[in-house]
């Protein structure tokens, strides 16, 4: 075999690194390493992805970084609890309800906890050629046999084939962690070959390979998450079969799959998700499983409407709409109320997708009733609350759990909100005040509709030129309705929520203005004593 191939390989692996790491395992200048000779002559060294996780964060804990971008309401608690798991190197299992951010957690670690290393462009299993030892490295650099081959599994036959085909040139590409994440979803057709990988006929047939050889192999989930994280969501649906082929792989990090004599080493960090309701130690995960997932961290809801909010604001998909914050609060409150409400079965949740779908409806209800002119924003308002049904998804404790039922709750609820909300507008506003509004509305309507714009003929501001007293109390209480719009906007600044649902320049303000006249037109519907009453048309005298 040439000199030169084992010298370069061997000076390479016993040498220290010829670079200055920026993250754990990652060079300063790693853009500029392309191929495989490039890796050697750095001297790289593989960083397990566990360490890359721990180094990682210890580094953005030193430095006062965010180590959970884009994570709302878990600072106290569930943050701490994932950075003492991930510090002490540990596998864990995430419990909670629907919508508790679980699978978001996990991919948030590996995006930001990850760092950047080089795998074999044509490999399956994000394959780094110092995964192998060096004796092998140089065989499949000179095309020859290994001496003493290895029943370890380095890397996949189509990266071994890379690297016989074209030496030092083999091109090789620098995978992040959200490459190296794999997200399984748990049903009950996944079988264990999907999870350990399999002997794949067609190989055989087509490629004329040997039954037992390495070339047959088809890798499954834990294998193509090789150096990276692996997140199976709703551990407990897995029949205990499968959960028994995870044990071994965090019992001893590698596995090995029927009669096939190969030991696999997936080197990865293994999460699982599981609802409460199906979380026993001696239940739906079995025992064994449940000791080796070393930390078991409980995720909750929301505590804060406001939290709730900005969850809501960083994951709807609203791109063309202006967000009143009050309309904002309203939909969060619902959500809030509705898992305080012991006529909803809260062993099942109340997701905080309902909130984010909500919104999005909302836009949606905007346009559908205003048709803006093309590039106008959509701006949702409490007369479009009422849409909201068609998302709240719920179980009721009683027997009659029907969708009559489910309505009548719901209903309730968004109106205690709605009122809440309207109050509060109002809760500055003098008590000689609100009688005069009163006063003016003597066999008088004030017409509100979802389609009603703020100008123009049968408009909010040409109904307000008819009602004085009421367009006083509407710039009374403008001020603070704005200011709060605002303060909402800096909150989710500060929590790095980009764009501008929230911002309303000049060009925006009657739309803003109208959600007010409403929030003002109900709030008078709840005053004590009430000062109007909802009819079809509009508001009319109490």
């Amino acid at each position: 075999m040439p000199e030169s191939h084992r010298s370069i390989v061997e000076q390479s692996y016993s040498s220290a690194p010829a670079y200055k790491e920026v993250m754990a395992g990652q060079p300063e200048n790693y853009r500029v390493i392309k191929t495989l000779g490039d890796l050697l002559s750095a001297n790289y060294k593989v960083v397990d992805s566990r360490e890359q996780m721990r180094n990682n964060l210890a580094s953005l804990l030193g430095s006062g970084r965010q180590a959970f971008p884009g994570i709302v309401g878990y600072d106290d608690d569930v943050l701490p609890a994932m950075c003492r798991s991930i510090l002490a190197g540990h596998d864990m299992l995430l419990i909670g309800q629907m919508g508790q951010a679980k699978t978001r957690l996990v991919q948030t670690a590996a995006e930001t906890l990850l760092s950047p290393m080089p795998v074999i462009r044509q490999g399956l299993t994000n394959d780094c050629p110092m995964d192998l030892p060096a004796p092998e490295l140089i065989a499949l650099l000179d095309d020859t046999a290994p001496e003493r081959p290895s029943p370890n599994f380095f890397i996949s036959p189509e990266s071994a084939s890379a690297i016989r085909d074209n030496g030092l040139d083999t091109r090789i590409s620098w995978a992040d962690g959200s490459s190296r994440f794999r997200y399984v979803l748990a049903t009950p057709d996944i079988s264990v070959k999907d999870l350990v990988g399999y002997i794949d006929a067609i190989k055989i047939a087509k490629q004329g390979t040997e039954m037992y050889k390495i070339e047959s192999y088809s890798p499954g989930q834990l294998m193509q998450a090789k150096h990276g994280v692996i997140c199976i969501d709703e551990l407990p649906v897995l029949d205990p079969r499968k959960q028994v082929a995870l044990l071994s792989v965090l019992q001893e990090g590698r596995f090995t799959t029927g009669a096939y004599p190969v030991v696999f080493e997936p080197r990865t960090v293994f999460f699982a998700t599981a609802n409460p309701v199906d979380y026993t130690h001696s239940g739906k995960v079995i025992e064994p499983l449940y000791d080796r997932l070393k930390s078991h961290i409980h995720t909750h809801y929301p505590g804060t409407v406001e939290d709730e909010m900005m969850i809501i604001m960083q994951e709807a998909q609203i791109s063309q709409a202006r967000v009143p914050a009050v309309v904002l609060r309203m939909l969060a409150q619902v959500v809030h109320k509705m898992r305080a409400s012991q006529q909803i079965n809260q062993e099942r949740g109340v997701s905080v997708r309902l909130g984010i779908h909500g919104l999005e409806l909302l836009a949606g209800e905007a346009h559908r009733c205003r048709a803006p002119p093309p590039g106008a924003p959509l701006v949702p308002r409490p007369a479009d609350m009422y849409c909201l049904e068609q998302v709240a998804k719920f179980e009721l404790t009683d027997l009659d759990d029907g969708i009559s039922a489910r309505r009548q709750v719901f209903s309730d609820l968004l109106a205690e909100s709605m009122r809440d909300a309207c109050l509060e507008v109002l809760s500055g506003a003098e008590k000689a005040q609100l009688e005069s509004v009163g006063a003016e509305f003597a066999d008088r309507t004030f017409h509100v509709s979802q389609q009603m714009r703020w100008s123009g003929a049968a408009s909010y501001e040409s109904q307000l030129a008819d009602f004085g007293a009421l367009r006083s109390l509407v710039h009374s209480c403008r001020d603070a309705f704005v200011s709060y719009q605002e303060d909402t906007a800096a909150r989710a600044a500060r929590h790095g929520i980009g764009g501008d649902p929230l911002a309303f320049p000049p060009e925006c303000q009657s739309e803003l203005l109208s959600v007010l006249v409403e929030m003002v037109l109900e709030g008078l519907r709840w005053s004590t004593p009430k000062i109007l009453e909802r009819r079809d048309a509009g508001y009319v005298s109490a």
